[in-house]
Order: structure tokens, then C-alpha cells, then sequence
């Protein structure tokens, strides 16, 4: 575990642990030079200990460059809890782990993620203040996934700009892969657009039941890589794109809502670039739901929220061109665009 903090340039990373409600859980700040941290917190049965620790240092990591990138004031930060999330949670675990985070003084807000829902939230929010994604009852936003599927809608539209020249989806082939809430909403929109949609799932019920709702073609999770599509669109699990997947795939471009889809961002993202596969960084174009978030806290306007959720057509555009202009992948692209806002943000910093 130490090895793996070493490697990283995380600000402050905060182990939680009760006894009383059998809390254990990380909390990871990664950067704060744009704002306070922002992020989600999983509940996830993890293997191992380690195997928490590093899902929570590259999500927070990755939280950075999404605010940076998308041009919110604020930094990067996740949270973990170990455990069942459907078996595991109570109202005094969640509120136990509230009382962790107000004892961060506000450099960590927290959000809903993968396990944790609004309630949850909710019971966050009766221990602190730092907190987004409450029930609307409470002056909250309530569930960020359909803002989420707007911004992966709009990634999708610009790949599809860049790759056939126009962002049509009319005819065009989907393959959601995860149904989950942002998987289903961004299913919705795309049949909307009339786009042809292939849905899997591991729980292949919950895959036929959206597919049916939706006029969408369920097909087998494990099939999914074995068809020919337009745009591959992860939504569940991260790391599908790697050394064995990538070989296998007959898609002209990926663009989906999961985190870390790459498993190695270095050789997967290259081998993409050289196999002519446009990739929209998950980063970027999951953003929608950490903008949600943001504009909760600024005073929560729905229209606004969805303005700025639309304002990631241009960027992935932008990342896009710079990808094929410089010969980088794309995600190297989008890295290089983050950077250089928080370097320049910590320079006038560092001026006053």
C-alpha cells in the first residue's frame, strides 16, 4: 500500500475505519489547486484492501483532469467504502463516514458513485454540509445520471463529427455495454436521435428489460466485442480496453460513461491510435455528472447545468484534433489540455 502511495501525487489520503458500524473506507485528495476536491464515493466488495486503495488513487486522479478539462473550480478527490452495498449499508455507516469528511474542513465534497444512491447522500448530509447529489426535497439536484448521459451523448456526436463528417446519429450503430442509470438514460437519448442500439449487461434480465423499454436489441455481454459497430460505449465496469479486447474489436470509434476504460492509459491508448479507433477520453465525456455537482453548489439551474453538459461537444472536438494533429492518442490529448489549465491556474496562484 505504501509502494502504491509513492507513486502518486495525492495531497492527502485519509483511512476510515469504525468499529461500532464496521466502516472501512478511503478517502483520497488528489489535487485542490483549481477548487475543493470533488467526488464520488463507491461501496464496492473489493478483493483486497489494495485493491481499494488503487480504484481510489486513479479515480480521484482522474476527478482532477475531469474538472480541469471541463473547466469547473474545483480539484480532484474520491472515496471508497469496502463492502456489499446491497447488504452492507445502514443509515449509521453512512453517517459514521459523513463524520470523516467534515473532519476534512471542506477540501473534500463528496457525490453519489457506483453503490450509493441520493439516499445515501442524504445521511452524508445529516453529518456535513460537503456534500452534493441530495434528494431535490432537500434543495439537492437529485440524480446526476441524466446530465451524465447528456455529456457521453455529446462525446458521441463529436466522434462521430470527426470520424463520418457530419454528427447524424440517424442509422448510425450503438453498443452500450452496462445498463445501469447512465447506461439506460443515455440509451434513451440515443434512440431518440435514431441511433440503432445494442444493449448487454452482465445481469442479461436487467439488458432485455431496457433494451425492450427502448426499442434497443439486447445481446450477450460476452458477445459484444464479436459484433460490428459504429461506436462501442462502455458504461459499467472500467479497463474493457486492453490487450485482448483491443485486437478484437470492429468498431470505428469509443465513447462511452466508464471510468478508467483504458487499463494501461499508455500502451491501450497508443494501440487505439494506431489501430485508427477515435477514443473519447472517459474522463472528459463522463463529466456530466461532476457538473451536475458543480452547479448544485453554485445555485443549482437545470438549464445551466445542461448548457455546460453540452459545452463537451467542443472539447471533445477539440481533443480530437489535437490527438490527430500531434499524432498522440486522445487521451494523452485531453491529459496534456488539463495540465497545462492547472499549471497556469497555480502560477497566478503562486503571483498573489
Amino acid at each position: 500500500m505504501f509502494n502504491q502511495l509513492s507513486k502518486c501525487s495525492h495531497q492527502n489520503v485519509v483511512f476510515c475505519s469504525d468499529e461500532d458500524t464496521g466502516l472501512q473506507a478511503i478517502i483520497a485528495i488528489h489535487d485542490t489547486t483549481l477548487g475543493p476536491a470533488l467526488g464520488g464515493t463507491r461501496m464496492w466488495t473489493y478483493a483486497t484492501e489494495a485493491d481499494a486503495l488503487k480504484d481510489v488513487l486513479r479515480l480521484s486522479r482522474t476527478m482532477t483532469y475531469k474538472a480541469a478539462i471541463s473547466g469547473l473550480n474545483l480539484g480532484g478527490g474520491n472515496a471508497v467504502i469496502i463492502g456489499d452495498s446491497s447488504t452492507g449499508k445502514t443509515e449509521a455507516l453512512m453517517r459514521r463516514f459523513g463524520r470523516f469528511i467534515k473532519n476534512l474542513n471542506g477540501s473534500f465534497i463528496t457525490a453519489e458513485d457506483l453503490g450509493t444512491n441520493p439516499k445515501d447522500m442524504e445521511y452524508i448530509r445529516m453529518e456535513t454540509q460537503y456534500v452534493t447529489g441530495v434528494p431535490e426535497t432537500l434543495g439537492g439536484s437529485g440524480d446526476p445520471s441524466p446530465i451524465a448521459a447528456k455529456g457521453v451523448l455529446m462525446g458521441i456526436k463529436a466522434c462521430i463529427k470527426e470520424h463520418f463528417g457530419n454528427d447524424s446519429l440517424i442509422g448510425r450503430t450503438v453498443a452500450v455495454q452496462g445498463a445501469g442509470q447512465v447506461g439506460e438514460n443515455l440509451i434513451h437519448l440515443l434512440r431518440e436521435e435514431h441511433a440503432k442500439v445494442y444493449v448487454s449487461d452482465i445481469n442479461e434480465e436487467r439488458a432485455m428489460l431496457v433494451a425492450a423499454k427502448y426499442g434497443a436489441h439486447a445481446i450477450a455481454n460476452n458477445s459484444i466485442l464479436d459484433l460490428e459497430f459504429d461506436v462501442y460505449a462502455p458504461c459499467a465496469m472500467g479497463a474493457t480496453i486492453n490487450s485482448e479486447t483491443i485486437p478484437r474489436m470492429k468498431c470505428a470509434i469509443i465513447a462511452g460513461s466508464a471510468n478508467n476504460q483504458l487499463a494501461d492509459e499508455e500502451i491501450h491508448g497508443q494501440m487505439l491510435l494506431e489501430r485508427g479507433i477515435l477514443y473519447a477520453p472517459d474522463y472528459l465525456i463522463n463529466a456530466g455528472g461532476m457538473i451536475n455537482c458543480y452547479s448544485e453548489l453554485a445555485g443549482y439551474s437545470r438549464k445551466r447545468t445542461m448548457q455546460l453538459a453540452e459545452n463537451i461537444y467542443s472539447a471533445t472536438r477539440g481533443v480530437l484534433q489535437k490527438s490527430i494533429r500531434d499524432q498522440i492518442p486522445a487521451n494523452r490529448a485531453a491529459d496534456i489540455i488539463a495540465e497545462k489549465r492547472i499549471s497556469d491556474i497555480r502560477k497566478i496562484k503562486g503571483s498573489f
